[in-house]
């Protein structure tokens, strides 16, 4: 990852922690004034029980203030304490008014309670035009024998809820407004990603085709010479070069236009019994020219007993070849092991190497598309990044799985588990 990548990725780190304690706060903040308006709600409900006292002729004993007389079993029932039950007609409309002079608004249950009958003497109900309608409702007795006023306020929390209608409204839109900030930070992000993924694949694309075509250019300038029919083994010398530089980029080309159709639908395979062994002998013959100028040894191990396969053969060999060559290329004198072996109905298709490894921080990484692991070195990484990700999509297309384990410095050996024609699941 570069500097720059590593910069953007700490800045998007630091906008979420950002954000997401903006929302802690938020959410704090807003439990805060919940428990605010609770208190103000219950402030008011003393100041008009208090005006009630005097209104009906009340007094309060001088050995209790208005507090100890206000008993709350719950945030929605109120007693309050009495000497003895008034005689008034109109105890619902001055609980009415005194409610309204402090602002309260919501459906409201008043009762009378006598202690020695232990029941309701009198019940009122005053609704709110805002507040749900309640069609019966039984309102709570108190545990103690006294005489109480008893107010009941059935949607009290919904309307305390109500009282911050602006604060949620606002807390709400600075929600939206921060997740599509971390939204658009994320796609930034992506899009930062797959811009620089795409100029490297450009760059790379650029030189893994410039080179064959420099050589292509230099071997015709040379045909060109006045004196070359002269010499016969130059000019085959030369004939040969153009056709393998000629060869590498349409097996480059080919790689391309096979993921590329691979990526724009579903693989769609012409499963039939394959022999495994027999692909791995035809990729290893395909890429003896590669072998041959690398010096590479190649050493073969083909030892499962069950090697025949239900799958596509062309996109089998595309995977044995690709992890092949991968080998070949990677190393400055290539040592391949291939093996096959047998475990639990399966076949595991193994291709050892002894080039530089892969850190353990980019295993879970190689098979993305267009991702090439770093060299570590001034040389840019070789390749498009493109074909451990089209053997894997076949692998998995085939219901295998493949693995990776690796040692910096010491090699990589890939493993290809497929299931035997007797296993396999047909699609």
């Amino acid at each position: 990852m570069t500097l720059r990548a590593q910069t953007l990725r700490l800045g998007i780190v630091i906008a979420t922690v950002v954000i997401a304690t903006i929302i802690c706060f938020q959410l704090v903040w807003l439990n805060k004034i919940y428990r605010l308006e609770q208190k103000q709600f219950d402030h008011a409900i003393a100041r008009a029980v208090r005006s009630l006292y005097d209104d009906i002729g009340l007094k309060i004993n001088a050995d209790f203030n208005l507090s100890q007389l206000i008993e709350t079993p719950d945030s929605r029932t109120f007693f309050i304490r009495l000497d003895s039950l008034p005689t008034t007609d109109s105890l619902g409309s001055l609980v009415r008014d005194e409610l309204e002079n402090e602002g309260v608004f919501t459906n409201t249950y008043v009762g009378l309670y006598d202690g020695r009958r232990r029941a309701y003497t009198d019940t009122a109900f005053l609704p709110s035009p805002t507040a749900p309608r309640v069609t019966s409702l039984r309102l709570p007795e108190p545990a103690g024998r006294h005489d109480y006023l008893t107010l009941f306020f059935p949607f009290r929390d919904q309307y305390v809820l109500s009282l911050m209608h602006l604060w949620i409204i606002a807390s709400v839109v600075l929600l939206i407004v921060l997740l599509l900030l971390g939204f658009s930070l994320y796609y930034f992000y992506r899009q930062k990603f797959l811009n620089e993924t795409q100029r490297d694949f450009v760059n790379n694309f650029t030189h893994e085709f410039k080179t064959p075509l420099s050589v292509i250019t230099l071997a015709a300038e040379v045909l060109e010479g006045p004196n070359i029919a002269d010499k016969p083994d130059k000019l085959l010398r030369y004939a040969t070069v153009i056709k393998e530089q000629t060869v590498h980029l349409q097996h480059q080309i080919e790689r391309l236009l096979q993921h590329a159709h691979a990526e724009s639908q579903l693989l769609h395979l012409n499963k039939r019994p394959v022999n495994l062994h027999e692909l791995v002998t035809q990729a290893i013959d395909n890429l003896e020219p590669l072998a041959a100028a690398k010096n590479a040894e190649v050493q073969c191990a083909l030892d499962a007993r069950h090697f025949m396969l239900e799958g596509d053969p062309a996109y089998l060999l595309i995977v044995i070849t690709n992890l092949l060559e991968n080998g070949l290329k990677y190393a400055d004198q290539p040592k391949l092991r291939v093996s096959t072996r047998n475990e639990n109905g399966s076949v595991l298709l193994s291709v050892k190497d002894n080039g530089r490894g892969i850190e353990k921080r980019y295993l879970d990484r190689i098979f993305h598309k267009f991702y090439r692991v770093p060299t570590g070195d001034e040389a840019p990484a070789r390749g498009f990044g493109l074909g451990l990700a089209f053997v894997k999509r076949i692998v998995q297309a085939h219901h295998g799985r493949i693995i990776v384990q690796s040692i910096p410095g010491v090699g990589s050996e890939f493993v290809v588990k497929l299931q035997t024609a007797n296993n396999s699941h047909h699609g």
